[in-house]
């Protein structure tokens, strides 16, 4: 394959990971505490439902962008130019990957522990009946998660720079 399309590649990936990582950084300190410091839950929890799904879209849309164009690059590279930093790299993101899926099985361990079904706090949040502090605490969990996923994405964003750097392109 030619030159420029390996380095397209790398460079839509490393992208990728940079508003990843600016991503993570601005919902963990920038936007999630001002939701936190909401004075009624109604509000906060629309908010904070509404910002968690799309959120999850987005990111789930980025990572998957960056992984597929750094395994590419990595797939078109001639053999003497197959840098192990893009498979460093794709790693970073599928471990961001099994930090969603790890937070969500916790999430689900708990409701199940309690005796909820997981569907029991969009019942609750529906007929008004939800406890301040048990949503406060969900939304620090989702906060720490978000600093873990960006610390996560800036390692791999730090290896594609470099990478993309040594590689002189």
């Amino acid at each position: 394959m030619s030159r420029p399309a390996i380095f397209a590649s790398k460079f839509v990936g490393t992208i990728s990971l940079g508003l990843l990582t600016g991503s993570s950084f601005s919902l963990s300190s920038l936007i999630l505490p001002p939701l936190l410091s909401l004075p009624t839950l109604p509000p906060a929890l629309a908010s904070f439902t509404t910002l968690r799904r799309s959120t999850a879209t987005y990111q789930t849309v980025l990572a998957s962008l960056a992984a597929t164009s750094f395994l590419l690059a990595y797939t078109l590279s001639p053999r003497n130019a197959k840098h192990p930093y893009l498979l460093w790299t794709t790693t970073t993101l599928l471990a961001s990957w099994g930090i969603g899926w790890w937070r969500q099985d916790a999430e689900k361990e708990l409701t199940l522990e309690e005796g909820r079904s997981p569907s029991w706090a969009r019942a609750r949040a529906e007929s008004g009946e939800v406890n301040g502090e048990v949503v406060r605490e969900e939304m620090e969990g989702w906060r720490w998660g978000q600093v873990l996923r960006g610390g996560v994405w800036a390692v791999g964003w730090g290896m594609s720079v470099v990478g993309i750097w040594g590689d002189g392109a």
